[in-house]
């Protein structure tokens, strides 16, 4: 197995990684009314598994990580030069980097070393104390109703599905598994920009807040309705891992070209 095809292998890992986080999530909200983002699961996770599982599990985000950056610099999955295009290239991007994160909080679960604080409060307090800060937070608002705005777009057109293998995206529980899991995320994306928003325009990092705090500015029963959509985008990353068309990572060419510059 050559440097290609064994990064694809550990990129479907991070695709089923994705989903256990996902459905860890969606289980803490519905068993025990407890509300966390991929980060908060991910603790969970490494509080009950072993060293092994939490290993495997970084691998598969780093391949992941460095699949998505490949992506928006590339265009491995081909996504054309269009404005569409290229969105889904900057979205490649942002995913990308957040994985990697993902990647680095695991190694330091793996170390030992627990996670401290809100990561979203943290990030919005450095932002509001640089000159034009209250802006730079506000735009960041925008940005992230404009991703949910595009995971509900996604939920409703069912683009999701181009990407898998045509005989398991015809089927009712992928198409059906995969809706709900976008609806859902766009509805936690639109609520975390409005908290962000809320943030900037009261110079307050401690109003800002990511999927955790989504899900907690949330009454009974919006937040179970929620953690089941979550569930579904857990069942389809775990969809993805096995039957999403992945197109060979050209890893000696992509290293000739990024020496090249």
């Amino acid at each position: 197995m050559n440097a290609s095809a064994r990064l694809t292998t550990l990129t479907r890992i991070g695709f089923a990684t994705r989903g256990i986080l996902y459905l860890v999530i969606a289980f803490l909200v519905i068993r025990a009314g407890r509300t966390e983002d991929p980060s908060g699961a991910l603790q969970y996770v490494a509080d009950g598994a072993g060293r092994v599982l939490l290993v495997v599990m970084a691998a598969g985000l780093l391949a992941y990580g460095i699949w998505r950056l490949s992506d928006a610099a590339f265009d491995i999955e081909r996504h054309g030069s269009d404005r569409k295009g290229v969105a889904e290239r900057v979205g490649a991007m942002v995913s990308g980097v957040v994985h990697l994160v993902l990647t680095w909080q695991a190694v330091r679960l793996i170390r030992g070393v627990k996670s401290a604080g809100d990561g979203t409060q943290a990030g919005t307090q450095v932002a509001l104390d640089l000159p034009g800060g209250t802006l730079i937070v506000m735009l960041g608002a925008v940005v992230l109703f404009g991703v949910g705005l595009v995971q509900l777009v996604k939920a409703t057109k069912g683009s999701f599905l181009q990407y898998l293998d045509p005989r398991i995206a015809h089927q009712p529980w992928a198409r059906w598994s995969g809706r709900a899991g976008y609806a859902a995320r766009g509805i936690v994306f639109i609520i975390s920009s409005y908290l962000l928003l809320k943030a900037g325009l009261n110079d307050q990092a401690s109003q800002a807040g990511g999927m955790a705090q989504a899900l907690s500015w949330l009454t009974s029963p919006a937040d179970i309705i929620i953690a089941i959509g979550l569930s579904g985008f857990g069942v389809f990353s775990l969809i993805e891992a096995r039957y999403r068309r992945l197109h060979d990572m050209p890893v000696a060419d992509m290293a000739r070209r990024a020496t090249s510059r």
